[in-house]
């Protein structure tokens, strides 16, 4: 008895309990504790495999996040590479401006370019160091990479709806405008 719990000694001495009775509890102890153990390594098991999953789902994920975002950076620079190789030179001394980015900018180009650009002929694109002119064929190979490059087209707005637009002539058409007035 020199082993045991000091409360089943007291027990024991008291003549409150039985040997048999005080083994059979140590025994039922021993194998809940058994028992436990393999339980919770068959669980700690299971946890394991979980966060490994866990782990290979987050990581799959991160991976095809990269992948996306490397994708858009290669279309990107694809976008610029046309943008510097499909330019239109500017020159001239007359100002267009346009808005971008929430601000006016400005271009300085000539009779023709500026033409071009209202009837939708020429975009405006932003290739990073600044604001170029693009012919048509190209501005839709970059809009095709990153429409965000693309600035300025009037010809993509002729593409809007005209219903509107009849009817606002037909209501203003009663309305006569003297031919002196000057703007």
């Amino acid at each position: 008895m020199a082993k045991g719990n000091p409360l089943q000694e007291q027990l024991l001495k008291a003549g409150l309990v039985k040997k048999s009775k005080v083994s059979q509890v140590a025994r039922e102890q021993h194998q809940a504790r058994i028992g436990k153990a393999a339980s919770t390594a068959a669980e700690i098991e299971r946890e394991a495999q979980r966060a490994r999953e866990q782990k290979v789902e987050r990581d799959r994920a991160l991976e095809a996040g990269r992948k996306a975002q490397a994708r858009q950076r290669e279309l990107q620079a694809q976008a610029r590479q046309i943008i510097r190789d499909k330019r239109v030179p500017r020159s001239g001394e007359s100002e267009y401006r346009f808005s971008a980015d929430g601000a006016i900018r400005t271009l300085l180009v000539n009779e023709d370019l500026r033409r071009k650009l209202a009837d939708g002929v020429l975009v405006i694109a932003n290739g990073g160091d600044g604001y170029e002119l693009l012919p048509r064929m190209a501005a839709e190979q970059v809009r095709e990479r990153d429409a965000a490059m693309i600035v300025l087209d009037h010809g993509r707005a002729s593409d809007a709806p005209q219903e509107s637009t009849s009817e606002d002539d037909a209501y203003y058409a009663q309305f006569k405008v003297p031919d002196d007035l000057v703007w």
